[in-house]
């Protein structure tokens, strides 16, 4: 960074929000939270058993740490809130999935009663699971857009926010499986049976299923939230969780009633080109976003908002990481990290120029931009005189 641009002070005005909202509100929703997940592994100990369990938790790790990789991946032109996913992350892994197991039980349990013993758990799979737990994977996402619309930018930012709450639930569902395989089979004797087959099976080879699936109510929320028409807005999210339960049921259904060759034409003819076609269309987004910032970068240097200097440092990825890797070697983490929110307000600036928006939120992006370069600056120059 080249020097200071000359700004006024940053004002941080106090917001006289109601404190049952900004306290009261969110404690209550973490111990729900929380209660829901110790209930969550209350009801799969008495299940499968204390040293079932934590194998399923080892196993259950590898797979949720690469699907979380791949979204953060996708997440890099404008990171979202970190705690905004991590709440994401846990109402999936907990609230979503035990409203699921509740209701998908009293399915279960009703369509034994109906259609003799047996059946329900085909109604369970087939219809209810898809559509319940497809529902309860979007309500945060759904959530974020109607409460943080700000955050909410686009079709990558209903991705990434559909893609954790989806890896939430993933990683408690392949908890209870990989416990009552190991519970049932122990570790197995290769890939027929146990812990080993279905890691092969939920890990290695559908780890993305999920994900997948409410990643399609995701894409349908961001592209809504760039809509004007009202219609539009409640018709497209509305479409995507269709789309996302039928092709849920559809998996479900080759793996519980068409055997192992309908569900190997399921996932080769239908699960395989969805899930390229998917990441070609992020691929296609992240570009996009990284068109939409280049182009606003110049009128935000004539604004006095960036250092022309820096235009080419901020278009491009690679650059933002060289540029934060030599802050924190040359100045330290703080450093780095005053680099790091002084590109993701640029970012957010860019975005907000390409919508209508309040001048308000513009001058309050403004500012951030400003005082998180200003703060780079200082510590820089400290770095050199230190």
């Amino acid at each position: 960074m080249s020097g200071p641009i000359t700004s006024r002070p940053v004002k941080h005005l106090r917001r006289h929000t109601p404190r049952r909202i900004t306290v009261l509100l969110p404690v209550v929703g973490l111990v729900g939270v929380a209660l829901c997940g110790l209930l969550v592994v209350a009801l799969a100990t008495v299940r499968v058993g204390v040293l079932a369990v934590v194998i399923g938790v080892i196993a259950a790790v590898v797979p949720v740490a690469v699907v979380t990789a791949a979204f953060l991946w996708i997440d890099r032109w404008e990171p979202e809130p970190a705690k905004l996913l991590l709440l994401t992350f846990l109402w999936g892994a907990c609230v979503a999935t035990l409203s699921a197991l509740l209701i998908n039980d009293t399915a279960e349990t009703v369509g034994d009663l109906l259609l003799g013993s047996g059946n329900g758990g085909k109604v369970s799979a087939v219809v209810s699971a898809p559509l319940v737990e497809e529902l309860m994977k979007a309500v945060p996402v759904v959530v974020i857009l109607w409460r943080r619309s700000h955050e909410f930018d686009g079709v990558v930012d209903g991705i990434v926010y559909a893609g954790f709450s989806a890896a939430g639930f993933a990683f408690t569902e392949n908890i209870y499986y990989f416990g009552r395989a190991f519970a049932e089979q122990g570790f197995g004797d290769g890939l027929s049976s146990g812990v080993v087959a279905a890691f092969i099976l939920r890990g290695v080879l559908s780890p993305f299923a999920h994900p997948l699936f409410t990643v399609l109510t995701g894409i349908g929320l961001g592209i809504a939230a760039q809509s004007h028409g009202r219609a539009l807005r409640v018709l497209l999210p509305l479409a995507a969780y269709v789309a996302a339960v039928c092709l849920h049921a559809l998996w479900n259904a080759s793996a519980v009633l068409g055997g192992a060759t309908a569900f190997l034409n399921v996932y080769f003819l239908i699960m395989v080109p969805m899930f390229v076609g998917v990441f070609l269309l992020v691929l296609w987004q992240r570009r996009r976003e990284q068109r939409i910032i280049a182009a606003a970068l110049p009128s935000m240097a004539a604004a006095g908002w960036i250092a022309r200097s820096e235009i080419d440092l901020l278009a491009d990825l690679k650059e933002r990481r060289r540029w934060r890797r030599l802050a924190r070697r040359e100045s330290g983490r703080a450093a780095a990290r005053a680099v790091a929110e002084y590109q993701a307000g640029v970012t957010e600036l860019a975005f907000l120029r390409r919508r209508p928006f309040s001048e308000e939120r513009q001058q309050e992006l403004v500012d951030v931009v400003r005082a998180s370069r200003a703060e780079a600056v200082r510590l820089a120059t400290a770095g050199r005189t230190g």
